[in-house]
């Protein structure tokens, strides 16, 4: 059915929405062009040596003109530094899911312009969750490797301990069945060897790929052997002799013209789908739709209409728990069931759906969440009327769901509501936020409100009268801190999303997902008892 919208979006809110949403999109291109740059001063020691850099070399591999999807493009943003003005987000890791010779890839590359790839703690984070997306959707993992491995003068013995979840994934990968590539463009000392050691298929580059245990000043100190770096782990020796390395290269762009070519042979090539019927309502009014104030109301309907093919929709129980939004429709061609918020989830919402999802399964269609809601209702009829046991009921078939799950914090994502939207402690197959989104256990004022009125009644027991000034003081300096925390940008930082991205590419972002997840399912892999062991 043709939805008919309401929306005016040439209004004044509408246009004063627009304009805050792209100052905030704004300032994430900055804070990515900012690692770029950062990456990019490294340009004159790259080309001295004769290498690309790493921007340069995912580029490269990339098939040219193909869709790419960058993931936790924020990852440690106000980790390596409290100053917003000067943090590098990226974790030193580039990640995306793109298309290699055809075949679509997860593509992950040390950013080695930065501080010489050494490993950073949200860079490790990073890896281990797009490990974890290649696993389940079967994308052949191609490792572009040049890392200084950690920084020992900021040494962590957790980062270490955990450091080891990278390279069991790099075995569970392998014995999947599902490829994993490597090209060695630089270094790979210590734990960081095990890199190309637990690889399929190595590619070293002449001159430059190192690969050892123990590097020469280690070998020094701990045994009194001397040797030089092309003895130890050079990538002549490793491809002639001690068979670490099955290709040598005589540049960046030789390996990355035999990567592709070994991804080429796998025989996983995409198979192209047809094209759909594009939105009838333009993807502009996404900008315009929802308010900074998220306690403003907005009919998700409106983001619905702006995703699906022909912005046709079918909407599931519409007059029964309104306020939860349930609909049937397709992106690209992809069958796929939606919910979404019109306001708090109340008990005949968390009912409604819970039968969706249920259906949703009966059907196998995957199911899109579009998070904008302040949580489950609350008050005396809620809790009588069972708000509990029907929330509980609804997150227990959120999180048994036999479909995949997609979820975009479009707005509020507050308190047990972003549990029963799919959440990032849902395990959704993706999950992306738009700039303007905003994750909390409460609003800030809320949070406040509840500390204030506890704090005077604790007051009152002792028979002690509240100084106002005080009372205020704490409450703007907890409303600060819950909106801090809050923001889009920070949670993104935190890696508790894979990305914040423009709300006009919402259609294309789902697409794109839905595709990698029906090409994951349709794809043989073979697994075995071990992976592939080097020989």
């Amino acid at each position: 059915m043709s939805f008919a919208s309401r929306f005016n979006p040439g209004g004044p809110d509408a246009q004063r929405r627009r304009a805050a949403l792209l100052s905030r999109l704004d300032a994430l291109r900055a804070l990515e062009d900012r690692a770029a740059a950062a990456s990019a001063r490294s340009l004159p020691q790259f080309e001295k040596r004769g290498q690309l850099l790493p921007r340069q070399r995912v580029a490269l591999l990339l098939d040219a003109g193909a869709p790419w999807l960058p993931l936790c493009s924020l990852a440690g943003y106000l980790h390596d530094t409290q100053d917003p003005a000067k943090s590098i987000p990226g974790g030193g890791v580039i990640a995306g899911i793109g298309f290699v010779a055809g075949v679509r890839c997860m593509v992950v590359a040390s950013d080695s312009g930065i501080e010489a790839g050494a490993m950073q703690p949200m860079g490790l984070d990073k890896i281990l969750r797009v490990q974890e997306i290649a696993l389940r959707e079967r994308l052949p993992f191609v490792h572009l490797v040049e890392s200084a491995g950690a920084n020992l003068m900021r040494y962590r013995v957790e980062g270490f301990v955990h450091g080891g979840s990278l390279f069991r994934n790099l075995a569970r990968l392998s014995a999947a069945g599902i490829p994993v590539i490597t090209i060695q463009h630089g270094s790979g000392t210590a734990g960081g060897a095990y890199m190309p050691g637990l690889s399929d298929v190595v590619i070293m580059v002449q001159g430059r790929s190192r690969a050892f245990l123990a590097g020469p000043p280690l070998l020094k100190a701990a045994t009194g052997e001397i040797a030089t770096e092309e003895e130890l782990g050079g990538a002549e020796m490793h491809t002639a002799v001690s068979g670490l390395g099955e290709y040598l290269a005589a540049d960046d762009r030789e390996a990355i013209g035999i990567a592709r070519a070994v991804v080429s042979n796998t025989g996983w090539a995409a198979q192209k789908r047809s094209a759909a019927l594009e939105p009838a309502l333009p993807a502009d009014d996404l900008l315009a739709l929802i308010s900074e104030d998220l306690r403003q109301p907005v009919d998700m309907r409106e983001v619905i209409a702006r995703i699906v093919d022909g912005s046709e929709l079918l909407e599931f129980k519409p007059r029964y728990g309104a306020a939860t939004v349930c609909a049937q429709g397709r992106i690209q061609g992809h069958a796929v069931g939606f919910i979404t918020n019109n306001g708090p989830i109340d008990v005949a919402g968390a009912n409604k759906a819970t039968h969706f999802i249920q259906w949703m399964c009966q059907l196998g269609h995957p199911i899109v969440y579009l998070q904008n809601t302040t949580g489950y209702m609350v008050g005396k009829d809620s809790e009588q009327g069972g708000m509990i046991k029907h929330g509980s009921k609804m997150i227990q078939a959120v999180t048994n769901a036999t479909v995949p799950q997609i979820t975009i914090q479009c707005g509020a994502s507050f308190g047990a509501g972003n549990y029963g939207m799919c959440g990032r402690g849902y395990a959704p197959r993706f999950l992306f936020s738009w700039p303007g989104a905003k994750t909390a256990v409460m609003g800030g004022e809320q949070a406040a409100r509840t500390m204030q009125i506890v704090t005077e009644a604790a007051l009152a027991r002792k028979g002690i009268t509240p100084d106002p000034a005080e009372s205020q003081a704490q409450f703007d300096k907890i409303v600060a801190m819950f909106e801090a925390q809050a923001d889009a940008l920070v949670t993104s930082g935190m890696l508790l999303d894979d990305g914040v991205i423009d709300p006009r590419d919402t259609r294309a972002v789902l697409a794109f997902c839905l595709d990698t997840i029906a090409e994951g399912a349709a794809r043989t892999a073979r697994p075995m008892q071990f992976g592939v062991a080097r020989m």
